[in-house]
Formats: C-alpha cells, sequence, structure tokens
C-alpha cells in the first residue's frame, strides 16, 4: 500500500535581475543531503552543482539555472534555504581589530538582498572618437565551470577565458558583432590591443557587479571593539555553523 505524501508549502520570489516572479519551495531532505556532502568537501565546484541543484529541483524544473547570472542563483537559493532551515542563521565571524577572535551573530536570510553599485555598467567604451565599446554580460554557472568571476589573484588565462564568455557584443558606431560569431581568440586579440585605462574599466565590471551582500556591526567579544563585517556572495551565506573572516 502506497504511503501518503507529506505537502510542502509553495512561495514566490522576484529575480533580481529581472522582473520575473518565480514560484520555489523548502528543499527536503534529499536534497539536504547533496547540501552537506558539498559543504563537507569545502570544494567551490562542488558548492556551486548543490545550488544548481537544489535551486533546478526546488523551482520545479522552471528555469535555466545554468544561464542565470551568478547573483540571480546566489538570491534564489538564500530564500530557498530561509524558507528550509529558518530565516534566522548563525554565523561565526572573525574579528578583523585583532583578527583571531570568533564572534557569534544572528542574521536575518531575509533581509539580504542584491546589491548594484551606483557606478556599475554593462557597456564599456574603449575609444570615444570611434565609438568602440564592448557590452558585458554576467556570469553564469557555465562560467563559473570554466574560470573566475574575480579578476583579482586570476591568471591572465583565466582572465581572458571568462571575459571571452562574457562577451555579448563588440561594437563600432552602427556596426555590432556578436560575441557568439566571434572565436575565443578573436575576443583574446581584442582585449589584448586595449589600452591599460580600457582594460581597468573592463575589470571594474566584473569589482561593481550586482552580488549578495550584508553589512553588521560585530562587538570583539574579548577587545569590545566594535567592527564592521561584511557578509558577501554564495560561500559566506552556504553554511552558517562555518567560521567566516571579514
Amino acid at each position: 500500500m502506497a504511503l501518503p505524501k507529506v505537502n510542502t508549502p509553495t512561495y514566490e520570489l522576484t529575480l533580481p535581475s529581472q522582473d520575473k516572479k518565480v514560484k520555489y519551495r523548502p528543499f527536503l531532505v534529499k536534497e539536504e543531503k547533496i547540501l552537506l556532502m558539498a559543504m563537507e568537501s569545502q570544494k567551490e565546484t562542488e558548492i556551486y552543482e548543490a545550488t544548481r541543484q537544489i535551486v533546478d529541483t526546488c523551482t520545479f524544473n522552471t528555469l535555466k539555472v545554468e544561464e542565470l547570472p551568478t547573483f540571480d542563483l546566489e538570491y534564489i537559493f538564500l530564500q530557498i534555504r530561509a524558507k528550509s532551515v529558518g530565516e534566522i542563521s548563525k554565523f561565526k565571524v572573525l574579528c578583523p581589530d585583532d583578527k583571531k577572535t570568533y564572534a557569534d551573530v544572528e542574521v536575518d536570510l531575509t533581509k539580504i538582498n542584491v546589491e548594484v553599485d551606483d557606478d556599475h555598467t554593462n557597456k564599456i567604451i574603449v575609444d570615444e572618437a570611434r565609438n568602440l565599446g564592448v557590452v558585458l554580460k554576467y556570469p553564469t554557472l557555465n562560467v563559473l565551470k570554466s574560470g573566475k568571476t574575480s579578476m583579482e589573484n586570476a591568471s591572465i588565462e583565466e582572465i581572458f577565458n571568462v571575459l571571452s564568455k562574457c562577451v555579448d557584443h563588440i561594437f563600432e558606431g552602427d556596426k555590432v558583432y556578436p560575441g557568439k560569431d566571434s572565436t575565443p581568440d578573436e575576443i583574446k586579440e581584442f582585449f589584448e590591443n586595449l589600452s591599460q585605462d580600457s582594460f581597468l574599466n573592463i575589470k571594474k565590471f566584473f569589482d561593481t557587479m550586482p552580488r549578495l551582500r550584508h553589512e553588521m556591526k560585530v562587538i570583539n567579544p574579548t577587545t569590545k571593539v566594535e567592527n564592521t563585517v561584511v557578509l558577501s556572495g554564495l560561500a559566506d551565506f552556504f553554511e552558517s555553523a562555518s567560521p567566516i573572516t571579514a
């Protein structure tokens, strides 16, 4: 005789990147097992793969998860997690003043939003006289699998690998050159011929792109000094029990 099935509540959120409503449910025990295994591995690739699986399943397979901007993916996962294990999550953060003492903090996950830098733009002009520039698109999970989304501590090859996958199109005046119509080597050559100032503007796109971010004040329990600690990105919010450095 078939056993009865448990009803699971359904919620709704709006994607940060667009005005699109998405229905979702909390993750179940079978999905939590995937999460725990990824947490134990402490490998970024496994964490993002677990995130992909959970977001895909808990949004009823209605999204092309691997094509979502990373901040959309992170935001959806955080909302799912809040409804699954509780909206108030406990963290251990390393106090910046002495860099050795951890403080216990509680964060309301429903209050965490995707923040956008006022100076952020995805359209970068590299030659004003020729109206020559590039329009970039946000890194997705597919890009994460093949490179880095941060220019910090990245090798030249990693930087160009990410850039080649984030070019929506290059333009000059009225002419448009879609990124999908160019080879990685052609795109690499384009970026290699930029001035340092132009390339820094390209880098700024990644440094200022939307991301999960939460700033809070933390009192060091040993020194009693008040510190400002920032949680940013999926890694900081993935495992509430793990220590987080500021």
